[in-house]
């Protein structure tokens, strides 16, 4: 007799891998008489790296022992070794066939992946590619607005330069005509002081004539009485010396005061000619003096006006630019936020392949050891069956041969 040692191992399943257990089975006796057939253990292996158990027949043409010996124990150890195989080939196929499904399903996976891959990685990159150039022409515009913004506040501080320039300009030459009013001013006074000069002069004159013709007409009169005076008395001749002719005196003196008069009313009219010409000449050089002046102060008022003109037309454009850049500027906030977005969808969507990739990595790296421990117990299963009949084998030669 021999004893079989079988290990008998039952299938797991433990999240989503097979655990095997082992446990020992009981020995069997094995004993055969008469003419009947051995049942012969044989291994053989598949081309996909599969081990089958099967039981055979083999004809010694007799029995193992021939005569005296019982065969009830060999007959027993015949139906245990027939169930005992039949139930190990039954496992065995269950595990080849979860190998085998396990095998095609990680295949299944790994092309589904790749495909996976494949097809996230051309339209990934074909989607940032249109990103990073819409982001690209987004950051172009926005340099090209702060340019034309830098530009227009150049523009703008220049034509408040320009403003500053005129209106010191302005604040010189209205000083300039606040001055040549003055002067006008001080002209007025001077005139109206000669007006009344002349007035006075020209009052003083009349009196000097009225006081000529009044003193022309006393001495008429007065020669007049004389005269008179003169052819009324009796001439008286008196041996004395010869006097002074009176009318000739007279004459004199009436010549005397004419010369006088003359003179002075000659003084005066000179005097005054040149009065009222030195005055005409100031007035006509202050007349276009203050001509002048209002025209260039009427030239910088048109200035004035064409500048302040200007500056409220920067100023509006200004104004719009700076609501149009706001207005680009939050347009570019909200494509950029969206894009922002986007990207940020596309890193989690990326996170989440790189997690399932790594799930199915660890899924395959343990259905992968599950192989390598499955092929390792189909060698010992295959070491164990081709040792036991060997053995037995053994046995009963030598028990035959006794």
């Amino acid at each position: 007799m021999t004893s079989l040692s079988l290990l008998n191992r039952t299938p797991r399943r433990s999240s989503g891998s097979v655990i095997l257990s082992s446990s020992k089975s009981s020995r069997q006796s094995v004993s055969s008489g008469g003419n009947k057939g051995r049942r012969a253990l044989s291994v053989y292996s598949t081309p996909s790296r599969s081990t089958r158990i099967s039981s055979a027949s083999s004809g010694y043409g007799g029995s193992f022992y021939s005569g005296g010996h019982s065969a009830g124990p060999f007959e027993a150890f015949s139906v245990n070794e027939k169930q005992t195989m039949q139930n190990l080939n039954d496992r065995l196929a269950l595990y080849l066939e979860k190998v085998r499904s396990l095998e095609k399903s990680n295949n299944q996976l790994e092309v589904q992946i790749r495909q996976f891959y494949e097809q996230r990685t051309v339209s990934g990159s074909k989607d940032l590619g249109t990103y990073w150039q819409t982001i690209t022409d987004l950051r172009q515009q926005i340099n090209d607005a702060s340019l034309a913004n830098a530009r227009i506040l150049l523009q703008i501080d220049n034509a408040k330069l320009a403003a500053d320039d005129f209106k010191t300009k302005y604040e010189s030459e209205y000083a300039i005509r606040r001055g040549v009013e003055m002067d006008i001013g001080g002209l007025r006074k001077v005139l109206d002081e000669m007006t009344i000069t002349r007035a006075d002069l020209e009052s003083q004159i009349e009196r000097v004539k009225e006081e000529t013709i009044y003193s022309k007409k006393n001495h008429d009169e007065e020669l007049k009485i004389l005269r008179n005076q003169l052819r009324g008395r009796v001439t008286v001749d008196v041996d004395s010396l010869p006097g002074e002719d009176l009318t000739k005196v007279l004459g004199e003196i009436r010549e005397k005061y004419e010369l006088v008069v003359a003179k002075n009313q000659k003084e005066a009219e000179s005097w005054y000619r040149e009065q009222c010409a030195n005055l005409q000449q100031t007035v006509s050089t202050s007349t276009q003096v203050v001509q002048s002046e209002n025209s260039q102060l009427t030239e910088q008022r048109r200035k004035l006006q064409t500048l302040e003109i200007d500056l409220q037309t920067l100023l509006s454009v200004k104004m719009s630019l700076e609501d149009s850049l706001l207005e680009v500027e939050d347009r570019n906030a909200l494509e950029f936020n969206r894009l922002q977005g986007l990207l940020n969808d596309r890193q989690e969507d990326l996170a989440l392949i790189h997690a399932d990739m790594q799930r199915k990595s660890q899924e395959y790296t343990q259905l992968l050891s599950i192989k390598m421990r499955l092929e390792m117990e189909i060698a010992t299963y295959r070491r164990l069956l081709e040792g036991e009949e060997n053995r037995y084998v053994t046995e009963i030669k030598s028990e035959v041969v006794e």
